[in-house]
């Protein structure tokens, strides 16, 4: 079906989802059709079955006011189908207990998640640390931090459309592991696959402050040994800073904040055991939660912000989520997780669009006027869903673990919660534990062309890939949907220069403001923000040690750093690019149907790859005027797998190729493939594959780089590029298309083809 036949019905018209995205929005219209359009639905379709009926929440979509989360965006129905799929977002398993059979019980629990699409959080604080005595013949165990690996496997091996699934892996500070498991992802091999962040708790962090000794432990009942350490809680933390400045990770989860500013924090018998990947969901054994967001900047009109409006969509926000959590109870992978949600009913309503609503208002990013104007719409938005949520209590019943009296002494309840909301509560409870979170909405905000979470703007312009999801290094200068819309309405302002000043970015903003605005949202939100502060590549090492003080003295719940530059390179740089290449000569067009006999003057080239069965050896055969492929040939090694899987992949290859088929679309078929278990296995354990994570992909990036290389050569290489125009370098690749991801909300997120590690 083609894009012009999905139409939805808005305002009585009907529209296609050019007309809701925008025609010129074609990476949103791409990233609709490939991740939330189920099977060729039409938009109308589309905005019914997300809806289920539901037309004040239809009526939001359509206005682009609010979304569920990307797992309910394409899954929502279609269990109807026998599909086996969760509409949840985020998991956090029970945390391994201190044996063999329950660790790898929690590996077998985590693929059984990433199975049905849902991305975990484990927490190995209740592993024995490195040495300690066992009863069997290792005499000692190897530590927590080496099951890191384990997990981080288990994670690459189980694909999610075309994508892995997302894991956090925490341990508290009190752990005598804790240095080990701070060092690991300086290894750039090791648990490529998880987030890594530390709990740490008020005392750690005083010691910190104060520079005195903190004291670790751990008791091991089993050979009924107590272990003991001292930490120079201060020299820790300068180096866990420096980790964050040159690697990324780990971050800091500020875990008696987590524990004592929520609405479960007086009762006695609750705890979190850990966070979701992003850490914007703090939840406890078994538990899981709904996402979804609302999009701020979609309630200004003539530069005002639309109160009454927003405090009607946050009520139909909570009762949307409210109708699939209880649509979704049959769905969730895990036993454990159905009685969970069944117990607390967390849902987590959240925000997108921040920095757009801001620019709308003329309010600078971070400033008293913007925080005082956050600082309101927060407690309006907590009191608005606690009425919201005591009203369906009413109606439908509280959660099966409430006691209104207990919600009533939170201290978080206090603070957020209207005279009226109070007495409801206290009369009919919660319908749910746990209301409003910001999660990463990299996906969702890229789609529709706005900021995402609280971020501020990532940058004024980035550059963009000609052609959706090809391969070819080719691009131009964007400006961000909010810059552009503001120059189209000021034709006088033609250069970022002559912006306002309150078009401030991450790359520009003092880190004080940024966490000033984080802090403000936590005050009214009472699971988490996912939340990253990007920090330019000149950003002083010293003042990583700050942020952190600076996060944890105001009130935040857990904070990452991401510096432009950093080893673990996972931002977005806003370096020039490198001159675009010279057009590839044209390539004459055939009918469609018509197979090209190829000619014996072509050019040949080879790789040997390496891949989870063994050898496998590619060679392609390419047109030598205009460099095309004509034809491949796929051999097998002696230990390479099956070879009559070879012949015919190759076979299908070149008749691709003969027919006329680009090679940026046979390669990006090929691409598309999901992983093999064997391919990961031993890149996990020789290191020695090829790139890509299964033959038909490692023969995809073979091809391409073949294909380059006869395209260099046709064109002759420069002697040497212009002295002023420095070389365009991708730090951190997107999986998909290849350009440079941005990280934006604790997520990688490409900006060009839309791919997220996290929705």
């Amino acid at each position: 079906m083609g894009s012009n036949e999905k139409r939805g019905i808005i305002g009585g018209r009907e529209v296609q989802i050019e007309d809701w995205l925008g025609s010129d929005n074609q990476l949103g219209i791409d990233i609709w059709n490939k991740k939330y359009c189920h099977d060729g639905e039409t938009f109308d379709e589309w905005l019914d079955r997300v809806s289920n009926g539901d037309q004040d929440l239809r009526r939001l979509i359509a206005e682009k006011k609010f979304l569920f989360g990307g797992r309910i965006l394409a899954n929502r129905g279609l269990y109807k189908g026998g599909l086996k799929v969760t509409y949840s977002n985020c998991y956090v398993l029970s945390p391994p207990e201190d044996s063999i059979e329950s660790i790898f019980e929690t590996a077998g629990r985590l693929a059984r998640t990433f199975s049905y699409g849902g991305g975990c959080g484990i927490d190995i604080s209740k592993l024995a640390p490195r040495g300690a005595r066992i009863n069997n013949t290792a005499s000692e165990t190897s530590g927590a931090v080496s099951f890191t690996d384990l997990f981080s496997m288990v994670t690459g091996l189980i694909g999610q459309h075309g994508r892995r699934g997302a894991l956090m892996l925490t341990m508290s500070c009190e752990h005598p592991d804790l240095e080990e498991f701070m060092s690991v992802k300086t290894d750039l091999e090791r648990v490529t696959k998880a987030n890594m962040s530390i709990r740490v708790t008020d005392e750690f962090m005083n010691c910190v402050r104060d520079r005195r000794k903190f004291i670790q432990w751990f008791d091991r009942p089993e050979s009924n040994q107590h272990i003991e350490k001292e930490l120079d809680a201060n020299a820790f933390f300068e180096r866990l800073c420096y980790n964050n400045w040159d690697y990324g990770e780990p971050g800091c989860l500020f875990w008696d904040r987590i524990s004592s500013w929520n609405l479960l924090s007086e009762f006695p018998d609750y705890s979190y055991a850990g966070t979701n990947p992003c850490a914007e969901e703090p939840l406890p054994a078994g538990g899981s939660c709904l996402l979804g967001s609302m999009n701020l900047a979609a309630f200004v009109r003539d530069g005002k912000f639309q109160s009454e409006d927003f405090i009607e969509s946050v009520r139909i926000c909570v009762r949307a989520l409210n109708d699939v959590l209880e649509e979704g109870l049959p769905l969730h992978p895990l036993q454990e997780q159905k009685e969970s949600v069944s117990n607390w009913r967390q849902i987590g309503l959240g925000i997108m669009g921040l920095a757009d609503m801001l620019i709308m208002l003329g309010y600078t990013y971070g400033s008293p006027e913007a925080v005082d104007f956050c600082d309101k719409l927060g407690r309006l938005m907590m009191d608005t869903a606690l009425n919201e949520s005591a009203v369906l209590a009413r109606d439908k019943g509280m959660f099966a673990k409430c006691v209104p009296e207990q919600i009533l002494e939170s201290p978080f309840f206090k603070e957020n919660a209207s005279d009226e909301t109070r007495a409801l509560v206290a009369e009919y409870g919660l319908r749910n534990s746990q209301l409003l979170t910001i999660a990463p909405t990299g996906t969702l905000s890229t789609m529709l062309g706005i900021s995402g979470g609280i971020e501020p703007i990532f940058a004024i312009s980035y550059e963009r890939r000609t052609t959706s999801l090809s391969d070819h290094d080719e691009y131009y200068k964007v400006y961000t949907p909010i810059v552009q819309s503001y120059m189209d309405r000021h034709p006088d302002v033609t250069t970022e220069e002559q912006l306002p000043g309150y078009f401030v970015t991450a790359q520009n903003l003092d880190y004080k403001n940024r966490i000033g605005m984080q802090a403000t949202w936590q005050k009214h939100i009472d699971a988490s923000i996912s939340s990253t502060v990007n920090l330019p590549e000149d950003f002083p090492e010293k003042d990583v040690y700050n942020i952190y003080m600076l996060a944890w003295e105001s009130g935040c719940k857990g904070v990452t750093v991401f510096r432009d530059g950093c080893k673990r390179l996972g931002i977005l740089s806003t370096k020039d690019k490198a001159p675009e290449p010279a057009p590839a000569p044209a390539v004459k067009e055939e009918k469609r149907g018509a197979v090209e006999e190829v000619s014996n003057n072509v050019v040949g080239k080879k790789r040997k790859l390496m891949t989870g069965c063994g050898s496998l050896h590619c060679t392609a055969f390419f047109d030598p005027d205009t460099g095309e492929l004509k034809e491949a040939y796929l051999n097998k090694g002696s230990t390479g797998g099956c070879n009559n899987f070879m012949v015919g992949l190759s076979r299908m290859i070149s008749l691709a190729a003969r027919s006329g088929c680009s090679i940026d679309k046979i390669v990006d078929q090929l691409k598309s493939c999901g992983s093999c278990p064997s391919y990961v296995v031993r890149t996990h354990t020789k290191r020695d594959t090829s790139l890509g994570s299964c033959c038909p992909m490692a023969v995809g990036w073979a091809l391409m780089d073949m294909y380059n290389e006869m395209q260099t050569q046709i064109r002759g290489i420069p002697e040497e590029a212009p002295e002023e125009t420095p070389v365009r370098e991708i730090k951190n690749p997107c999986p998909k298309c290849g350009a440079e991801l941005e990280f934006q909300g604790g997520c990688n997120v490409c900006k060009s083809c839309g791919w997220t590690k996290c929705e």
